[in-house]
């Protein structure tokens, strides 16, 4: 099956989009990303029955460039997350108007298109083409249609393009230099490169500068939280549900196998670097009162956890941290519509403002109590599997590790809870709060479904996943 099929429809619907005009744009994006998402099942399909799911055309001969696009577990998996979260952002908009909206949902799909590129890209030149046209669209996204002063949100808009573009060019230079020891872009010719100790460290680093603003890791998430409280709710969930994956995905599939020696010997240092950002996360978060914000530091933490299980350099550390990579995406949605849900009605995201919508609005009160529940990682949801997995691997390389990475639970508990107790309960507040419509339940009902399926049946990831993980950690360490 042609793998190439995906990217024509999600970059014809970007088209498509715009030219329908400001009426019909939102519907015709939702029947383009869906479209997209049953194209994504197919490949999975295809990909089960044995079919080599692969696209390689030369593209420029000097240098040497290819279209090469492949699709093994891992990059079927971060597709599935793409084009099932796409149509579900899309259609969560319904509620909102937007000015020039033929726009805002070609942007949408552009942005899906240029980040499902990224996961099927297997050329360096091209993955890094894809890699920085996802930054458009969500830098237009977050500066045209964002809320709260338009100063503010200009100054945190630039910022995080200037951050990210800047981390992108170190890692350019770095193909540049592996392009002159392999003669290709090609990643499995980059697999095979012989890079001396000092090269490695180069090339770790200038890759983990892109990857680590990206994700982010800290201390390079100083762009984040403004950004997701200034974007619109769309812009928000595109970050955190989706567009931070490209950094993680990328550590597993172009860092580690690249840099093998580098990765090995700092890896007591990535892993503390990933602990730091769930400890520190986890506390801004305990002081906010925006609730964007508050969600947006819960990420970081998350986020951390993840980073940390992708630099264990083991089974069970990198399968634990793709599972945590997609339930997170579909959890961090849910809980920033949420907060769209409430600032629809109430027109404030100041926490203190709120309170007592329980009483108005129980079904709300109920799907809400569920996010927050799968968020602190409670046994039988998504995040339960992927968290604990995490901190068994940490545990197999240091106790101190798991115990330190085990504060997210603790902490996460206490802070969304508390939040919760906040927004929901109380007195009845004096503004009304109209129960959840019925696209708005469907939204987050198809979210809650699919935490609680795969919190207790993760078995058809991990089989999906799992052979490209073992093959990533075979050519890390140099088995045949």
């Amino acid at each position: 099956m042609n793998v190439s099929l995906l990217l024509i429809i999600l970059l014809v619907g970007a088209f498509a989009t715009y030219f329908a005009g400001d009426k019909l744009a939102s519907r015709v994006a939702l029947l383009f990303s869906l479209v997209a998402l049953g194209i994504s099942i197919a490949l999975l399909n295809a990909y089960n029955s044995g079919e080599n799911i692969s696209f390689f055309k030369f593209w420029i001969n000097k240098p040497a460039i290819a279209y090469s696009l492949t699709a093994d577990g891992l990059s079927l998996i971060m597709l599935l997350l793409t084009t099932a979260l796409t149509p579900l952002i899309i259609y969560s908009s319904f509620g909102n108007e937007y000015k020039n909206a033929k726009s805002f949902y070609g942007l949408i799909l552009f942005m899906s298109f240029a980040m499902t590129g990224t996961f099927l890209a297997s050329d360096g030149l091209l993955y890094y083409i894809f890699w920085e046209l996802a930054l458009i669209p969500i830098y237009f996204i977050a500066l045209i249609w964002g809320n709260g002063d338009v100063e503010e949100r200009k100054k945190a808009v630039v910022k995080f393009f200037i951050y990210t573009l800047a981390g992108s060019l170190f890692m350019l230079i770095a193909f540049v230099y592996l392009y002159q020891k392999a003669g290709s872009f090609l990643l499995q010719d980059l697999y095979k490169v012989d890079l001396s100790q000092i090269e490695q460290f180069w090339i770790f680093w200038a890759f983990f500068l892109a990857y680590a603003i990206k994700i982010p890791i800290i201390p390079f998430h100083t762009w984040q939280a403004k950004v997701y409280q200034k974007a619109p709710t769309v812009g928000t969930m595109l970050l955190s549900g989706i567009m931070l994956k490209m950094g993680l995905y990328s550590v597993l599939r172009w860092q580690l196998p690249i840099t093998p020696i580098a990765s090995t010997t700092y890896l007591p240092i990535l892993i503390g670097l990933g602990i730091a950002g769930v400890i520190y996360g986890s506390i801004v978060a305990l002081r906010q009162k925006d609730l964007k914000k508050l969600l947006a530091y819960s990420s970081l933490a998350h986020v951390g956890l993840i980073a940390a299980g992708c630099y264990t350099l083991n089974i069970d550390g990198l399968r634990g941290a793709v599972l945590q990579m997609i339930s997170h995406g579909f959890v961090v949605v849910g809980l920033f519509f949420t907060a769209e849900i409430i600032y629809r009605r109430f027109d404030t995201r100041v926490i203190t403002e709120m309170g007592g919508i329980r009483s108005q609005a129980p079904k709300f009160a109920s799907l809400f109590m569920i996010l927050v529940l799968a968020s602190v990682a409670l046994p039988t949801t998504f995040n339960f599997v992927g968290e604990f997995t995490v901190l068994y691997s940490l545990y197999q390389i240091n106790v101190w590790f798991a115990v330190l990475g085990g504060t997210t639970i603790i902490l996460g508990a206490y802070y969304m809870l508390k939040m919760y107790q906040q927004v929901m309960l109380g007195e009845p507040n004096t503004k009304v709060f109209a129960d959840v419509s019925f696209h708005e339940t469907f939204v987050l009902v198809i979210i809650i479904a699919v935490i609680f399926f795969f919190g207790m049946y993760p078995r058809p990831i991990n089989e999906l996943i799992t052979p490209s993980l073992d093959q990533i950690l075979r050519t890390l360490y140099k088995i045949q």
